[in-house]
């Protein structure tokens, strides 16, 4: 049986497939900057009420499919990933800094 999301007057599944890769799809994401990418977005998904179906990073680009609520937009949710996480990714680690130039992951 299909789970649902229920709330006071609606019932939804709505679910949404992205897929987003580092400026250039430059080889950025290996080692530990892959584990923080996926902990981070782990984070953020709890944070925003998004449920995390499936997900992949390889290291020139991740994968995601994501359950949401109605009032959530797509955009708006691509923005609280990359966002974020590329705020923090640059914060703690400084080599990304040198390859990708202007702070733009």
């Amino acid at each position: 049986m299909r789970k649902y999301r229920l709330g006071a007057h609606t019932t939804c599944d709505l679910k949404v497939h992205v897929v987003w890769i580092p400026k250039y799809r430059k080889p950025l994401l290996v080692g530990s900057v892959a584990i923080r990418v996926r902990d981070l977005i782990r984070q953020i998904a709890l944070e925003h009420e998004l449920q995390i179906i499936s997900g992949k990073v390889a290291r020139d680009h991740i994968h995601l499919f994501l359950a949401y609520r109605p009032h959530q937009e797509t955009s708006t949710i691509m923005q609280w990933l990359k966002g974020i996480s590329s705020r923090i990714l640059f914060q703690e680690f400084a080599h990304l800094r040198k390859l990708c130039w202007r702070r733009h992951l």
